[in-house]
């Protein structure tokens, strides 16, 4: 693996020169600007702080940027990780966030190394659009608070949501007024300008200059350090078999997480930068990314889809775009401290929650609702629906095995067809002797799903002199099947029936191998050719 990445960079930079460097130099600058106001939010939205945001922004930038199984992966915090680690903050603190990302950080190396990069292929894709609205729909409701500028208690968006009736609901107007004309605002905002800056980042410009100007009565970021390194981090002191033990579930979730954000985000921007992913490398990098972050401060981090695709449509060239980025950031950090400080939790509130909303993939959704996909329309409500009621990990085993039911309903799904035999069609003259012969054409898995419909069509087929299988659209056959042929040949003999099995797949064949060992039982390679066989036979 490590011969491949260095392959892989000398690759990359392979007449890297001045013209390639303004490239990634433009593009990482591009980059920050749309991460900045996000690495806020997603800090706070996590059960964090913006510090903790930007801390992670910066690292893994620098670090999983610098490692990443493609140059244009672009890492940090996201709302899909910001909408676990709320409840996991909610109910084991910040501290347990830490561990459980340091814990996290392990299991992706493990993947990485042990080439698991291809695992996220079986899920299917209703179950990644219904996980990803369940994201949605728990960061927009994860800003109530902020956008109306009251207060809830509880470890899930349910039960603060919940908590209202205990708290009371008082608005406040300035704050919900704010947090309106942000949302509004983004909206509208022209995107031939959000090519040049971001409308994430004018909406909070305009907020935070609104805020030092009328001084009003909304509640902002608070002090954010002007260092790399946070008070609040993890320390070897943290580390216990309890404290361990109680986290380990939701570090189990925030891999799950990291794996399927991170390698999907790859394989959506392979396509676009007709540069392949390197999927195990690339957890090999978030796995060494997320290992280090706790021990600065900062909350697990995945590959982002909306910085990779500005990276990519901004013209960078090397991962060295990604790491300037950061390298900016970090300078925001340090310059802009006091000013971020201002920042206000409803504008920070009205850009998660457009941000939520453009994370749904509507087109997507809308080819499921037109082509009436109902089974996959099924399995994307089912996989939200958990997603929103519990948490990442039963979401997507309740989705992947929702979509393995599904599957195995439409396998059991056979045609069976029984018809009489056409001598024209063969430019064969009829003969008495087979006009009681039938052609029993089965088409699909023939296994225990399946097996009580073949039963009873074969059940009516008594009164026939002869009777003629073709297979050739049978894959498979289980115990349960075979064990119906074989109850039908045994009657089949006692009623002195010609059987005659066609067109068999190899496997099928060998499991119905036992069938032909009596004088009225037959195999041939097609139909056409049994036909023949029998006309020359009987005519």
């Amino acid at each position: 693996m490590f011969k491949q990445f260095i392959f892989m960079l000398r690759e990359e930079f392979s007449g890297y020169d001045l013209s390639k460097f303004q490239k990634d130099l433009l593009a990482g600058i591009t980059v920050a600007a749309v991460a900045l106001p996000l690495a806020l939010a997603f800090g706070v939205s996590s059960g964090a702080n913006a510090a903790a945001g930007l801390i992670t922004a910066v690292i893994a930038g620098i670090v999983i940027g610098g490692l990443s199984g493609g140059f244009y992966q672009i890492s940090g915090p996201t709302g899909a990780m910001a909408a676990i680690l709320m409840s996991i903050a909610a109910t084991q603190g910040l501290q347990g966030v830490l561990l459980a990302t340091f814990l996290a950080g392990f299991l992706l190396l493990a993947a990485g190394i042990f080439h698991l990069g291809t695992l996220t292929s079986f899920i299917p894709a209703p179950v990644i659009t219904g996980f990803t609205s369940g994201i949605a729909i728990i960061i927009a409701l994860g800003q109530v608070d902020n956008l109306f500028g009251v207060h809830s208690e509880g470890a899930t968006v349910i039960e603060k949501l919940s908590s209202y009736q205990s708290l009371g609901f008082s608005v406040n107007m300035p704050a919900f007024i704010m947090g309106i004309l942000v949302i509004i605002g983004m909206l509208i905002y022209p995107k031939k300008w959000a090519k040049r800056m971001p409308s994430s980042l004018v909406a909070i410009i305009l907020a935070t200059v609104c805020m030092l100007i009328f001084d009003l009565p909304i509640a902002s970021v608070g002090k954010i350090p002007q260092t790399l390194i946070s008070s609040e981090r993890l320390s070897l002191g943290d580390f216990s078999l309890s404290a361990i033990q109680k986290v380990l579930v939701p570090a189990i979730s925030i891999t799950l997480l990291g794996m399927v954000e991170s390698l999907l985000c790859g394989a959506s921007a392979g396509r676009m930068s007709n540069k392949a992913l390197d999927s195990n490398q690339e957890l090999v990098a978030q796995g060494i990314g997320n290992i280090l972050l706790p021990f600065f401060g900062g909350i697990p981090a995945t590959a982002a889809i909306a910085r990779t695709s500005v990276a990519i449509k901004s013209g960078a060239q090397t991962r060295l775009a990604g790491m300037i980025h950061a390298v900016v950031l970090l300078l925001s950090m340090l310059v802009l401290a006091p000013i971020m400080s201002q920042i206000p939790m409803p504008a920070l509130a009205g850009v998660l929650i457009v941000t939520a909303w453009r994370m749904n993939e509507w087109e997507t959704i809308r080819t499921l609702f037109s082509n009436r996909y109902w089974s996959a329309v099924l399995l994307f409500f089912l996989t939200m629906i958990c997603t929103v009621i519990f948490d990442l990990s039963i979401a997507i085993v309740i989705g992947i095995v929702g979509g393995c039911i599904f599957f195995v309903i439409k396998s059991a799904a056979i045609t069976i067809s029984v018809e009489t035999i056409d001598w024209q069609r063969m430019n064969l003259p009829e003969t008495e002797k087979l006009n009681n012969w039938t052609v029993v054409y089965i088409s699909g898995p023939l296994f225990f799903m399946s097996s009580e419909k073949l039963k009873t069509t074969l059940a009516q087929l008594n009164q026939h002199d002869g009777i003629i299988f073709s297979m050739r659209g049978v894959p498979s056959i289980d115990l349960t099947a075979r064990a119906v042929f074989d109850d039908f040949q045994k009657k089949a003999e006692e009623r002195n029936q010609n059987v005659i099995y066609t067109s068999m797949q190899p496997e099928v064949e060998k499991q119905l191998q036992h069938l032909w060992q009596n004088d009225r039982t037959e195999q041939h390679a097609t139909v056409a050719h049994a036909l023949s066989e029998l006309h020359a036979k009987y005519a």
